[in-house]
């Protein structure tokens, strides 16, 4: 009777089913190696709790949907494809949070394969070095507390194009002008560059001298803007 419960309907009478403990030890697994690329995920990374929970989930997911697929080509290709689709009716994220998605992914792949065994591999594998990674700060800007953005106001009978020239080589080893817009009904003038400071120290100092030249107007120093949606 359990046996007649688990067969599909329009499975063959010589068509293999997977016995319902294969089915629960593949899935249980499953669960066990999402909890671990979560667990590692929020190692000093923020996160969101339905992110964390969707990631739990992910491997059990994929390990269903191999098993359940497993030895039909066409179908296989038709999962594999809708699984590409999410990606495209989604929020775009950081590639780290891509990145762990397809080793959840993959991990569930294995599980559903039946590979239990290289799937804690590999989990414990990709883990471990992400973690370390982490901890390395491996591909950090050692330099990044030195690229600021300049936001400052000037009045509008000042001649933006070089008055700051003589002072930037000073404070800054780069920069640049890149925006230059009118407010306060085209009275003034809002100039933004992208600088490359020589020490944070001089931050302040930089502040300082540039009050003296834009008649203490309005000014903004802050990290330098960098594209939104990172890969």
């Amino acid at each position: 009777m359990l046996d007649f419960l688990f067969r599909g309907l329009f499975d063959a009478s010589s068509t293999s089913t997977i016995s319902v403990i294969d089915f629960l030890l593949c899935v249980g697994s499953a669960l066990v190696v999402g909890l671990l690329f979560a667990a590692m995920y929020m190692y000093r990374t923020r996160y969101t709790k339905s992110f964390v929970v969707t990631l739990a989930l992910l491997p059990a997911v994929v390990c269903v949907v191999i098993m359940m697929v497993n030895g039909n080509v066409g179908t296989g290709v038709a999962v594999a494809g809708a699984f590409s689709l999410v990606r495209f009716r989604s929020v775009p994220g950081t590639a780290k949070e891509i990145g762990i998605l397809f080793l959840a992914m993959g991990a569930g792949l294995i599980a559903g394969m039946g590979y239990l065994g290289y799937a804690f591999l590999f989990s414990l594998i990709l883990s471990a070095a992400s973690m370390l990674y982490s901890r390395l700060d491996f591909g950090a800007k050692k330099k990044a507390a030195l690229y600021k953005t300049l936001h400052i106001t000037i009045p509008e009978d000042l001649d933006y194009t070089g008055v700051f020239e003589e002072l930037f080589p000073a404070y800054a080893s780069s920069w640049e002008l890149i925006q230059v817009k009118t407010t306060n009904m085209g009275s003034l003038f809002r100039l933004t560059y992208n600088l490359t400071l020589h020490s944070a120290d001089q931050e302040k100092e930089l502040i300082d001298k540039l009050r003296c030249r834009n008649g203490n107007l309005e000014i903004t120093i802050s990290r330098q803007e960098t594209t939104v949606y990172e890969l």
